[in-house]
């Protein structure tokens, strides 16, 4: 505390010698016209500088993803271009009057500035975001002030006891900000597989969730095992961890283990992946919407995710209906009246169904059938496979009911209702007034 109380009054016997000389003025002024100029030369080059790195909607290539990387730095352009500037003024005034200190505070200035518009301007993930608040801009801002090697030092000094284990705040705080950007890296790195794997459709959807998850282990190990290096940590010391973890997962985290054993084998096996709408045992059903390293989540129809263990998939009965996007049949009943040439009906209404786009001709073509002889018509059902499954976003049978009815009234085929003959017996009085 006394070093920084002497600091901050050799900041300000420096501010009021700054004052009365006529160099630090000098330099002052330069420091005014190196600004200047930066903004009249970013005002310039922004307009050009954005065109030129606004790659086309349509453009999507490694050279259109570089451009419009390189286009969201374009606002650090002003503080930069002004610290360029500033650093020529500086070889200036260093010749001339043999001091640039007013200078050497500017470039700090500008420094602070930038560090402050990409935190708010540039950053967008929030761990970042986060990191950039409240551990950058207030270094940036030590440093532009001078402080920036005592309050390090005052940090390392400061020791914390934690049982038989000891550390510096300046050793926490490195630890937290290489161990946050190295596995915001990691997380960025396992986004970019994860969107490189799936445009590869050559591969199965199942192969492609077990080579990215295989890639995200990779990853956050490597990235794990970096922070322990660059920290200093030796990995032995990690063994009683490993152990107390080895007897954690025999007693309190056996289902976890098990959940996750469970989730390796259904992407090994590919019974069930990403895409597959399945049904299992206790009920649940929907569309498989992701699949994590202990559960995989179903969306229904009706927008409601359900969270399954990965070990339900393996020892219940799961129905799949998609499995690796195979076709499904349906069958769709209907009617006609006893008066009806049913001779013609099958290939009336075969051609029908096989209009529709999403009716498939293999497997098997549309297959109208005869199922009996009802108490108000004759019974059929056309038979037709589909890409898919008849949900939401697919309405297979409603459209073949439509094209059935549309086909048979355009042939003036009766569709029977139910008819009730009543039957009276005896004889009606008729009571008049």
């Amino acid at each position: 505390m006394q070093e920084l109380t002497e600091q901050s009054l050799r900041l300000r016997d420096t501010a009021l010698s700054w004052v009365s000389s006529p160099a630090a003025w000098s330099q002052f002024a330069l420091l005014v016209v190196a600004f200047l100029a930066a903004l009249l030369v970013a005002r310039r080059l922004r307009g050009p500088l954005t065109r030129l790195l606004t790659p086309s909607e349509e453009q999507q290539g490694p050279v259109a993803k570089t451009r419009r990387f390189i286009l969201i730095f374009v606002p650090l352009l002003l503080p930069l271009l002004a610290y360029a500037f500033t650093g020529i003024g500086e070889s200036v005034t260093r010749s001339l009057f043999g001091s640039g200190a007013v200078i050497a505070f500017g470039k700090r200035v500008f420094l602070f500035l930038a560090a402050r518009i990409l935190v708010r301007e540039i950053i967008t993930d929030p761990l970042m975001k986060l990191l950039g608040r409240y551990v950058l801009i207030p270094v940036a801002a030590l440093y532009a002030l001078g402080l920036l090697e005592p309050v390090m030092a005052k940090l390392d000094e400061t020791i914390v006891p934690l049982g038989n284990l000891s550390f510096s705040l300046l050793f926490a705080l490195r630890f937290i900000v290489v161990g946050g950007a190295i596995f915001w890296l990691g997380r960025w790195s396992n986004d970019q597989s994860a969107q490189f794997l799936k445009k590869q459709e050559d591969m199965r959807p199942a192969m492609r969730e077990l080579t990215a998850k295989a890639i995200e282990i990779g990853i956050f190990g490597v990235a794990f095992l970096l922070v322990m290096n660059i920290m200093g940590i030796s990995l032995t010391s990690l063994a009683v961890l490993g152990g107390a973890i080895g007897v954690g997962l025999g007693f309190g985290l056996q289902k976890i283990a098990s959940n996750f054993i469970s989730g390796l084998i259904l992407l090994l096996e590919g019974q069930a992946t990403v895409g597959d709408y399945v049904e299992l045992d206790g009920g649940e059903a929907g569309i498989i919407v992701k699949m994590g390293a202990r559960a995989a989540i179903l969306e229904t129809y009706d927008g409601r995710w359900i969270v399954v263990p990965n070990e339900d998939f393996i020892t219940t009965r799961v129905v799949n209906f998609s499995d690796s996007g195979s076709a499904n049949r349906y069958e769709a009943p209907f009617s006609v009246s006893y008066d009806t040439d049913i001779n013609k009906v099958p290939a009336l209404v075969e051609a029908a169904v096989a209009k529709h786009p999403g009716v498939l001709d293999k497997p098997f073509p549309p297959d109208c059938e005869l199922r009996g002889f009802g108490d108000s018509g004759v019974d059929f059902a056309v038979e037709f496979w589909v890409e898919g499954i008849d949900d939401g976003r697919n309405k297979f049978m409603s459209d073949v009911l439509f094209l059935i009815w549309n086909a048979l009234k355009e042939h003036e085929i009766e569709i029977p209702y139910p008819h009730r003959v009543v039957e009276l017996s005896g004889s009606i009085e008729t009571r008049t007034g």
